[in-house]
């Protein structure tokens, strides 16, 4: 497994300009609640396709760092609560939430990367589905002035110790 300033710096690379990373913002998060939504049915006693894929992104963004991982953690614990209670309503208002959300920020990601020039991470390595969250994340502390240093060690490749 990559450490998390690799992970972060490939992803930057595909993200150097500030309009591709504002729509990011908004992107990812509508396509991360999209998917807890979408995956929030079928439920089997509280078990649904959303929580065991909330459980393995968490254990892998734990792995990574610990404090990242928790914030992860948490911000993935709230859109799987989102995810379930949209759930919970009709069959059509579920999809045209879901299916919504997921086509709207799918639209806004690729918006972004007609104004980076390049095409979307994920599409030279996977990866970059799991770690698209994260970096708008990261991207957000960055803005408040949080992660000084994780933010020269992305730019400079060097790993956290």
């Amino acid at each position: 497994m990559r450490t998390l300033t690799e992970y972060l710096g490939q992803y930057a690379a595909y993200h150097r300009d500030p309009r591709n990373i504002a729509t990011h913002f908004i992107g990812i998060p509508f396509i991360v609640l999209a998917v807890a939504i979408l995956l929030s049915r079928p439920n089997w006693y509280g078990i649904t396709p959303a929580l065991l894929a909330t459980l393995a992104a968490c254990v892998f963004y734990l792995r990574l760092d610990r404090q990242l991982g928790l914030l992860m953690s948490a911000l993935l614990a709230l859109s799987l609560w989102f995810g379930h209670a949209v759930a919970s309503l009709s069959t059509t208002s579920w999809l045209s939430i879901g299916v919504g959300l997921f086509v709207v920020g799918w639209a806004i990601q690729f918006l972004g990367h007609h104004y980076e020039g390049r095409k979307p991470a994920f599409i030279d390595d996977i990866s970059g589905l799991i770690i698209g969250p994260l970096f708008v994340v990261v991207e957000f502390g960055f803005l408040l002035g949080l992660g000084h240093e994780l933010k020269a060690r992305i730019e400079t490749g060097t790993p956290l110790p």
